[in-house]
């Protein structure tokens, strides 16, 4: 059972080691003030995330891979922008180009864009930057 001050953080990957990965660092850092979900494709990423919502749950964050099959991770933030333009977003990367990384910046206004292998402490700075919850 939830409640209205249950946040979540959805993370997105077609890798499974880096959603273990990514899962296990903010589960260790954050303890219980967050529900961590996970979805190894966008398409799944927005079932998750209207789950979610449909149960009271603020999702706080979505961070999400660039370069999956079927949906990159511009195209999914693309529609979650649209849908539910209270989620901060986080990219994760290695590979999108600087011209995908300049439209994530400037028109999807993108929380942060993180290379991959990512530093926890910078991204944990960012997810803590829009927690508004004292």
């Amino acid at each position: 059972m939830t409640d209205n001050s249950t946040k979540a953080i959805v993370c997105v990957d077609d890798e499974a080691i880096i959603l273990m990965s990514l899962k296990a660092q903010l589960r260790n850092h954050y303890k219980n003030k967050f529900l961590i979900e996970t979805s190894l494709s966008g398409e799944e990423a927005i079932n998750v995330i209207e789950d979610l919502k449909n149960s009271g749950i603020c999702v706080h964050m979505l961070i999400s891979d660039w370069n999956m099959p079927g949906m990159r991770g511009d195209q999914l933030f693309s529609i979650i922008k649209e849908k539910y333009p209270e989620i901060n977003l986080i990219l994760i990367t290695g590979q999108a180009d600087k011209e995908t990384l300049n439209v994530l910046r400037n028109s999807m206004k993108v929380t942060a864009i993180l290379n991959k292998p990512w530093d926890p402490k910078t991204l944990q700075s960012y997810i803590d930057s829009f927690d508004t919850r004292k």
